[in-house]
């Protein structure tokens, strides 16, 4: 039997995020989307009714295209400037969680050594461990801004060393790691022949800094292609619904590698799902969806940031720079740190007001003590509610 951790921060989501009337500032994705509101985004006239919906009622439900539709595979390839990307390097899969299993089912297993950044979302560590790699974890620090030291890096590599695992923007700092750092990164897998995953799933959303390139735009004209990026419909292009994310590669062989293990899994995405996810990511759609999504994320951070600066004494962070979360600390007017989950935990049952623990649902061995993730790219007046619900909380339990 294979032996897996608890997947911690989504345990936590599904016993608490259902509570009724819970105020829920844990959400990752920003603020979901319906269909109708993509329609009222385009810029082809959809809104008016005189051009083709999102989803074709004629096609008929067989598997569709086994690696995702052409249209929406080169939707995905232009979403990565300058990597001179194809359809053909390019797997859709359900959700970028499925993507990321995909590859590590493909590439490690017992022998091989894993390197990845913490914290960072749990299935990213956790899965190479219980397909029987060695995982070493790379410790972001928020002196660095929590952006990865590549001298620290350079420690953790070994002989059997297989794969590195990246996570830009980072989850659950919001941290970006600047163009500098990677092309220095690929400089060092190259040296020593390991692959670089990169999960960039909250990709584009670079509200605060300017967008670095994704790791498969670092150097393309070189002959190194071991390079891997996955990213997702669900965080910021707020339609997690779709459950749509993707595999991109320029290595010809891991990517007819995936294709073949998927194979044994899910095969192929709903029709339906792919046809509403290549109109999102369409000419006429993609710029008004995201256009609002940045927006959105600069007017809630604007008021996460307010909140974090009227309680100096006891709530600190690294101000996020993309993405949607905030990794936050909070201690008590002594300057210890709090109990992630009694306050969390609290927070809920006192105020309804739901966020995640970090010592529970990024650390291991209770690191990260007083931290918590909150998700701020919601709707803004859920936010909004929400930190002045927490205010009283932290007002009464803290100060």
């Amino acid at each position: 039997m294979v032996k897996i951790e608890l997947f911690e921060v989504e345990q936590w989501m599904d016993k608490y995020e259902n509570t009724p009337g819970v105020l829920n500032i844990a959400e990752t994705c920003a603020a979901s989307v319906s269909v109708d509101e993509l329609v009222a985004l385009s810029k082809d006239g959809n809104n008016s009714g005189n051009a083709p919906g999102p989803i074709s009622l004629s096609t008929r439900m067989t598997y569709g295209a086994i690696r995702g539709s052409t249209k929406l595979r080169q939707h995905i390839a232009d979403l990565y400037t300058g990597a001179g990307l194809t359809p053909e390097n390019i797997v859709v899969t359900q959700g970028a969680i499925a993507a990321n299993f995909l590859l590590f089912y493909t590439l490690v297993g017992p022998g091989d050594h894993v390197i990845c950044v913490y914290p960072t979302y749990q299935q990213l560590y956790s899965v190479p461990e219980s397909l029987g790699a060695e995982v070493s974890l790379w410790e972001l620090k928020p002196e660095n801004g929590y952006i990865p030291d590549l001298s620290d890096l350079e420690k953790l590599i070994k002989p059997n060393t297989k794969l590195i695992v990246i996570n830009n923007p980072n989850n659950p700092t919001g941290a970006t790691t600047p163009e500098s750092t990677l092309a220095s990164l690929v400089n060092i897998a190259k040296a020593h022949n390991i692959t670089i995953l990169a999960d960039e799933v909250y990709s584009p959303l670079y509200h605060s800094t300017p967008a670095p390139p994704s790791i498969l735009a670092i150097d393309p004209a070189s002959s190194f292609t071991k390079t891997i990026s996955t990213g997702s419909m669900s965080k910021s292009f707020a339609l997690a619904g779709l459950r749509i994310g993707w595999i991109a590669s320029r290595d010809p062989d891991l990517i007819e590698a995936a294709v073949a293990a998927r194979d044994y899994t899910t095969i192929s995405v709903s029709q339906l799902d792919d046809q509403v996810a290549a109109y999102a990511l369409s000419p006429a759609v993609k710029p008004g969806l995201l256009e609002r999504n940045l927006a959105l994320a600069r007017t809630n951070l604007a008021m996460l940031a307010a909140f974090v600066d009227r309680y100096p004494k006891v709530v600190e962070w690294v101000k996020p720079t993309a993405g949607t979360t905030a990794f936050i600390r909070f201690s008590d007017k002594h300057g210890k740190p709090v109990d992630g989950d009694e306050f969390a935990v609290g927070a809920l049952e006192e105020a309804n007001v739901l966020f995640v623990p970090a010592s529970r649902c990024f650390g291991r061995n209770r690191d990260f003590q007083g931290y918590v993730r909150i998700g701020y790219v919601n709707q803004t007046e859920v936010l909004r509610e929400g930190l002045e619900r927490l205010g009283r909380y932290v007002e009464k339990h803290l100060m």
